[in-house]
């Protein structure tokens, strides 16, 4: 072949050039399409998360434990339904217990935006070469995404879930608060849920004081509850321990000397594997008072109550509390079957400031101070005795007389025979004051029979009484069953100058967000005159006097104390009250078994100690005597106005209008019915009425 008929070679040069062109042209393409798709990627994405931050959360199913408090913010008691968590803030948590739990869960929580990478990496890596699942990746942000809206099935869907949560809880609160939150509510085992519930739990102490051992040893615990858990074995939990401490020396957190003490420290525990996570110890019958009031009677929600985390601020005095509960075992034997009951009330306001139940919460729950189940026996004559004075059907110097005797009633049909305690009868004309200081049966039923007891039945729905009364004779003696809480309440209407305020036990409810969901409200009505309620308490002043029921505890009381006993064959009763406190004690047995005469004295002493010592703090007070009230000196035995003729020191009150007229003569004058002609009072003694009334208490009082 000739060399003409040969092709000329083409320059290699624009070839290449074509194929390079072609090759940038392509890739050009592929990154503008890259790069679109890296923006639409990069806006679905952001408009995801948009999208995830507006929407809500889905609702919590984690419940927090309530707490109860007292009128000065001290904590009473945590309750809850089998789940004890209390949340805390982040401030009252020990710094170790936050260090210790990032260390050994989460070291990048603050640098990671809910998903740790290097994390998951290093995870795949450690479990890939080990052919096991060594190491987890989850961050806290992840648990508690997890602990908070989903269960714990291994799927595919929860998982997307799981990574939906997280990014809301990111988006949506800051890592302290989400720290806090986990902190709140992870469990540590033996059913406390959250480190304050732990701390208290495993060590009787707030989160706040946990040490650098007890913090490592309890953040160690969530990894596996019943493994880990000292309690269970202490072996396991030493060696998680160690790991936690390792792991805070790695971070910055402590030292090698701090890991060396801390390890080797030997730590207390308060709680054994079986024990309860809570202690009934104080104040548990009013506890279960309040809930019960704040479920019936408020109409709040009990699921609320028992998982929702709320304050209830209650009206309970802790000191007065404990001086309850201490009298209560000091003024029983130990060896005796005897029961008891107290409940003090501020007469001013209403507020339950303490109450007792039972001489043992933990043997028996049953709240006897809230029981209507007993007769109050002689108690309940004061209410029988203000509503003749408020009829003006008796004053304090009436008299009947104390002998046995057989009333009649219901037209003729029926009969009634009291008997006075030990059969024991003056057999003789009587003053109420001599019948209340003496608690005469027969003058009471007396009374009783000339007001008609539907008279005394209304005068004690004013005084705030609400159990079933019975409208017969025997009403006098007390015969109807009455809760010691309401003989308490209606004896606080003397101690408050006629007014009546209903008990009182809860001051207000506030949910675990801060804001209230219920206040008290005070409605004070005025049952009775404040002249009549001080008539009432200067009778009842004289029952601690000698010749009164009460006269053994005279000793103990140093302030003016008004009140009454009350015994029945099965019931023995104190109840009485000072201008700040009016307080109800009852001692007998629950079935009704007969009490000796010993048995039937310990009331009393246990309301006197139980007075004193509550009220030590506050200067005794003089009961307030109305302007309406009259005083005047009465001559004994005529029960007429002293005079010249007939000189007496015993002062009298009367409501106005009510006081006697006339003056007692001496024996050797004649009686005159010549108004000018009776003996009148000496001008120093009108002069100076006022004087010595108010004179006659302070040395009453001072006497004793």
């Amino acid at each position: 072949m000739s060399n003409q008929s040969k092709q000329p070679k083409r320059p290699r040069f624009p070839l290449l050039a074509e194929r390079y062109l072609f090759h940038i042209i392509r890739f050009n393409r592929w990154l503008r399409r890259g790069i679109i798709a890296l923006a639409v990627v990069m806006g679905l994405t952001l408009g995801g998360l948009y999208y995830l931050k507006q929407q809500d959360l889905p609702a919590s199913s984690i419940s927090q434990a309530s707490q109860l408090v007292d009128r000065n913010g001290e904590l009473i008691s945590y309750f809850h339904t089998g789940v004890n968590r209390r949340a805390v803030s982040l401030s009252e948590m020990s710094p170790y217990v936050i260090q210790a739990t990032l260390a050994i869960e989460d070291q990048r929580f603050y640098s990671h935006f809910g998903f740790d990478i290097k994390g998951l990496a290093r995870a795949v890596i450690v479990n890939v070469s080990s052919l096991s699942a060594k190491q987890g990746a989850s961050t806290l942000t992840q648990q508690l995404a997890r602990n908070l809206y989903l269960t714990h099935e291994k799927t595919f869907e929860r998982k997307i879930k799981e990574a939906i949560y997280t990014a809301q809880l990111e988006m949506k609160y800051s890592k302290d608060e989400i720290l806090e939150m986990y902190l709140n509510q992870i469990y540590y085992g033996h059913g406390a849920y959250g480190i304050e519930a732990a701390a208290r739990y495993f060590f009787n102490k707030p989160a706040s004081e946990l040490n650098l051992a007890e913090s490592t040893m309890l953040a160690g615990i969530p990894k596996g509850p019943t493994y880990y858990s000292p309690l269970n074995d202490m072996h396991n939990a030493k060696r998680r321990q160690s790991l936690i401490l390792q792991a805070m020396v790695e971070n910055g957190y402590i030292n090698e000397e701090q890991k060396a003490e801390a390890y080797l420290q030997v730590l207390s525990f308060t709680a054994t594997e079986d024990e309860n996570l809570v202690h009934e110890t104080d104040a548990s019958y009013f506890k279960d008072y309040v809930i019960q009031t704040a479920i019936h009677e408020l109409g709040i929600d009990e699921q609320l109550l028992y998982e929702g985390g709320v304050t209830i601020y209650t009206t309970l005095d802790n000191e007065m509390q404990r001086i309850a509960e201490q009298q209560i075992i000091n003024g029983l034997p130990a060896s005796s079957e005897q029961q008891a009951a107290l409940v003090a009330i501020d007469p001013r306001n209403g507020h339950i400031k303490a109450m007792v139940g039972g001489r043992s919460y933990e043997n028996n729950q049953y709240n006897r101070a809230i029981a209507t189940t007993r007769q109050p026996g002689s108690t309940f004559k004061p209410f029988l005795y203000i509503t003749a004075l408020r009829q003006h059907e008796l004053t304090v110097r009436s008299a009947f007389k104390s002998e046995p005797t057989v009333f009649t009633y219901d037209d003729g049909r029926k009969t009634y025979e009291p008997q006075n305690y030990g059969d024991k009868y003056v057999n003789d004309y009587i003053t109420l004051r001599k019948a209340i200081a003496s608690s005469d049966n027969i003058y009471a039923v007396s009374t009783m029979m000339q007001v008609g007891p539907e008279a005394v039945i209304e005068t004690t729905r004013k005084l705030g009484i609400r159990s079933p009364l019975e409208a017969v004779p025997s009403l006098a003696l007390g015969t109807s069953p009455i809760s010691p809480l309401e003989l308490a309440s209606a004896y606080g209407v003397f101690a408050n100058q006629g007014v009546y305020n209903k008990p009182i036990s809860i001051l207000k409810v506030v949910n675990k967000s801060g804001k209230t969901i219920y206040e008290a409200n005070y409605e004070p009505t005025v049952a009775i005159s404040e002249e009549e309620a001080f008539l009432m308490t200067s009778l009842l002043e004289d029952v601690f006097e000698p010749g009164g029921t009460a006269h053994r505890v005279q000793s103990i009381l140093h302030r003016p104390v008004a009140g009454k006993s009350g015994t029945t064959p099965v019931d023995a009763w104190m109840i009485g009250y000072t201008p700040e406190l009016s307080t109800a004690v009852w001692v007998g047995y629950d079935k009704d078994r007969y009490l000796t005469v010993a048995e039937s004295h310990r009331a009393a002493p246990i309301f006197a100690n139980f007075m004193e010592n509550a009220l030590h703090s506050i200067p005794p007070k003089m009961f307030p005597i109305p302007e309406n009230i009259v005083s005047v000196y009465i001559d004994e035995e005529t029960g007429l106005l002293a005079s010249e003729a007939c000189p007496s020191d015993t002062l009298e009150y009367f409501l106005a209008g009510t006081e006697p007229t006339q003056y007692c003569e001496s024996a050797d004058e004649e009686l005159t019915s010549d108004e000018e002609a009776a003996p009148q009072p000496s001008i120093e003694m009108n002069e100076h009425k006022s004087y010595r009334n108010w004179w006659e208490q302070v040395k009453k009082w001072w006497m004793r």
